[in-house]
């Protein structure tokens, strides 16, 4: 069987086809109305058989229908006297001293949201049951407003999750529905209620969209990519859309860790450029996750890996604002009509266009779809832009790559000296299609000494999806002060989830039940809002360890009673495809000769090479300024180095 990694991008849809031999790769033109059009041209061009093919697929239908603000009509039932809860949220201002700040629309709208009974305290007692008169309000409710989807969000619920899956039961003849219990079993309603409205609204699109896809492909098998690093099955994928929003960019961590840690690599910040977006994240020998991520201005508290997104890209657009700047991004001329270079009818500059411009780019680069570079265009759109800047062609071809350079710079300086950790003990790891035309000028920024480009860098979300593996990860409140807890106690709970996961990995038809498991639990000081992960062994440890780990992260210790908030589980299975090779064929890279750099093919290197210097491969280019050289290792990753 094949193992193939889909990644859908917003300019570019990516393959990579795994097997013992090695890997091949390829590209197709995004299709974002219908990305399965994409899909099934890209594995027709492979010349793949559907029914001898795994896909594990990253999807940007749940992220792209947030950003869009695309959601389907959504139902919200809650508690009495809590149904302008999304609305209220935490009160946190965007801008602290802005008294008047714009009203942002609600979640939900007040017509949409129902109140029942249900209501469950703290300690888990019912304070109030749902009556029939209660059902029978909701469903006439239901029938009046039609919803596509109905989010099921009572106080407590995590503690008495049979009131919410009844209330699932009598309302799931109507459309989908999502509950909170499901979604996220925490304590904070605010943040419990947003996800399972997400998951709700984002439902009907998703399962509509894995289904067709499903159907298209046939025979094959297709497993999904989640926004925590791990696959699961499109059944699972279709009920938990929450777990998408970062389905791509987490295959490209996955692909970025994998490829450095087999090179010798272990501290790295990697920077994925695509055409629409760069997403920037640090690995200190592991990928962090983060249940604080947000995604179109909304909090979303499912575990996520921890990356650092910003709208500039290969995509983005120049423009002059009002104030006669020039200004890069967020705005992006995305697939389709994408930079005028692409001659598909683009009008505004793009990086892309800057890179052409200014030679980083060859005349003769191939595109997907055997699409060329159009230079004359390109340079008059850039003349066009310089003029108004008062500027020359170069002048103003030169300004974009240096603003978008710095907005990227700033991302990773966030993720890194803000957070007062030291980049120079790190190594640059960029990848995307964009990500080798900027690196040197990133790295020398942030004084780094030595990047790592990997193999198939181009491809390397589609590459981490093949090497994720399956899994599922499970949390559950507890909110007990440490004294009244016992290892027992916290032991149940952690099987308990464990046991849930391990049946879920086994009905998707993965191993024997002998799966991998990590144990952590979220713990703070008594009264504090926030916590810290730490793993754990046992209760007396992780009551020695905490202190620690709260004075190196805070500087200081209190003395306070300890608070368990949280258990998470991360449950995984190993996967016969996981020691297939990932070298990938590089025979087929461009050879051109019209550049003002001189230009080598990737496969061709044997030596050091010495910047400026383009390097081609059949999904990248690599642009190596003055002062870096470049060797490529065993696993033809290229590796450069400042002299």
């Amino acid at each position: 069987m094949l193992l193939v990694g889909v990644d859908t991008g917003g300019t570019f849809t990516d393959f990579v086809v795994r097997d013992e031999a090695g890997i091949r790769v390829h590209k197709e033109l995004s299709t974002p109305n219908n990305p399965d059009i994409a899909i099934m041209k890209g594995l027709s061009a492979l010349g793949v058989r559907l029914e001898e093919i795994l896909i594990i697929h990253g999807t940007t239908v749940a992220t792209n229908a947030v950003l869009e603000k695309k959601l389907s009509k959504t139902m919200y039932v809650t508690n009495r006297g809590f149904s302008d809860l999304l609305t209220i949220g935490r009160q946190a201002r965007a801008e602290l001293y802005n008294l008047t700040p714009p009203t942002k629309p609600a979640p939900v709208p007040k017509s949409h949201c129902v109140e029942i009974g249900g209501r469950i305290n703290s300690s888990g007692l019912l304070v109030e049951d749902v009556s029939e008169q209660d059902m029978t309000y909701l469903e006439a409710q239901v029938r009046k407003l039609t919803p596509e989807a109905i989010a099921v969000n009572l106080l407590f619920s995590f503690l008495r999750p049979e009131i919410e899956h009844a209330l699932a039961e009598r309302l799931g003849k109507y459309c989908f529905v999502a509950c909170s219990v499901d979604v996220l079993p925490d304590y904070r309603e605010y943040e419990r209620g947003i996800a399972t409205w997400l998951n709700a609204a984002l439902g009907p699109k998703v399962r509509n969209y894995l289904e067709n896809l499903a159907r298209s492909l046939d025979y094959s098998s297709l497993a999904v990519m989640q926004s925590n690093g791990m696959t699961c099955s499109p059944e699972y994928a279709s009920n938990h859309p929450v777990n998408l929003l970062l389905s791509g960019p987490a295959g490209g961590l996955i692909g970025a860790s994998h490829m450095a840690k087999a090179a010798g690599f272990e501290k790295i910040m990697t920077f994925d450029m695509g055409g629409t977006s760069t997403d920037v994240a640090l690995i200190d020998g592991q990928i962090s996750l983060t249940t604080e991520g947000q995604v179109g201005g909304y909090p979303v508290a499912i575990p996520m890996v921890e990356m650092h997104t910003i709208g500039a890209g290969g995509g983005s657009i120049a423009r002059v604002d009002l104030g006669g700047l020039l200004q890069v991004g967020p705005s992006s001329a995305g697939a389709v009509p994408g930079p005028v270079c692409y001659g598909q009818g683009g009008k505004s500059v793009t990086v892309t266009d800057a890179n052409l411009v200014m030679g980083r780019l060859p005349l003769e680069t191939q595109f997907p779809g055997g699409m060329r570079l159009d230079f004359e265009k390109a340079v008059e759109a850039i003349e066009d832009l310089a003029e108004v800047l008062g500027l020359s062609l170069n002048g103003a071809a030169q300004g974009v790559l240096e603003i978008v350079n710095n907005l990227m710079g700033q991302a990773l300086k966030e993720i890194s000296i803000e957070r007062g950790i030291d980049p120079t003990d790190f190594t640059l790891v960029p990848f995307g299609g964009s990500g080798g035309l900027h690196c040197c000028s990133l790295a020398e920024a942030l004084s780094l000494r030595a990047i790592l480009i990997p193999a198939s860098a181009g491809v390397l979300s589609a590459l981490g999806m093949t090497v994720a593996k399956p899994g599922r990860k499970l949390s559950r409140s507890v909110r007990k002060r440490s004294e009244d807890c016992s290892d027992e106690i916290l032991r149940d709970i952690f099987d308990d989830m464990v046991n849930t996961a391990s049946a879920e990995l086994l009905q998707e038809g993965h191993g024997d039940g002998d799966f991998n498991e990590e144990l952590s639990v979220d713990v703070c000081y008594f009264g504090q809002s926030t916590f810290l992960t730490l793993p754990f062994d046992s209760l007396s440890d992780l009551c020695r360890l905490f202190p620690r780990a709260h004075e190196r992260r805070y500087g200081h210790i209190l003395d306070k009673p300890i608070e368990i908030v949280s258990l998470r589980v991360i449950v995984t299975a190993e996967q016969s495809w996981s020691n297939l090779t990932t070298t990938p064929f590089l025979e087929d890279a461009n050879e051109v000769s019209d550049s003002r750099y001189p230009v080598i093919a990737r496969h061709s290197i044997k030596g050091a090479v010495r910047g400026p210097t383009i390097v081609l491969d059949s999904t990248a280019t690599i642009f190596i300024d003055n002062g870096w050289t470049g060797r490529l290792d065993v696993a033809k990753n290229l590796i450069l180095e400042y002299d």
